[in-house]
C-alpha cells in the first residue's frame, strides 16, 4: 500500500497536470474534501465537479515547500507562483485519500486572478 506522501505526490502531479481523472482517481469512493473557505463535497463525483470548476476558472499551480507525514496523514504545505500560500491535511486510509481539508485565503485568491468578489 503506498504510503500517505506518496499519495500526495501523485495529487500534486495530477493538479499541476489539471488532470481531473487522475485526481479523482486518488480518493476513496466516499472520500470528502472540505477546502474551509468552500462548502465540503462529498463523493468521486462531487470532487470531480469541484477541481472541473476550479481548473475552468483559474490557473493553479502547486509548488510544494514540505510535505509531512504521520501514520495515515499527509500534510501539504505549498505555495502558487502567484505567491499565494495553502495548506492542506490528506487522510489516507488503504492507499486514497478518505478526507482532505485545505487553508488558504480566498479573497487573495479571487484579487490575484481577477475573479468577481
Amino acid at each position: 500500500m503506498p504510503a500517505p506522501k506518496e499519495i500526495v505526490n501523485k495529487w500534486v502531479d495530477a493538479f499541476n497536470a489539471r488532470d481531473v481523472e487522475a485526481i479523482v482517481s486518488l480518493y476513496h469512493k466516499d472520500a470528502v474534501n472540505h477546502q474551509v473557505a468552500n462548502e465540503s463535497v462529498a463523493g468521486r463525483d462531487a470532487i470531480r465537479e469541484m477541481f472541473t470548476n476550479e481548473f475552468s476558472t483559474a490557473k493553479m499551480v502547486c509548488i510544494v515547500e514540505n510535505i509531512l507525514e504521520d501514520g495515515q496523514w499527509a500534510v501539504l504545505e505549498w505555495r502558487d507562483p502567484l505567491g499565494l500560500r495553502r495548506c492542506g491535511f490528506f487522510h489516507v486510509v488503504n492507499g486514497k485519500i478518505l478526507f482532505q481539508r485545505g487553508y488558504w485565503d480566498k479573497l487573495s485568491f479571487l484579487k490575484q486572478h481577477d475573479l468577481p468578489i
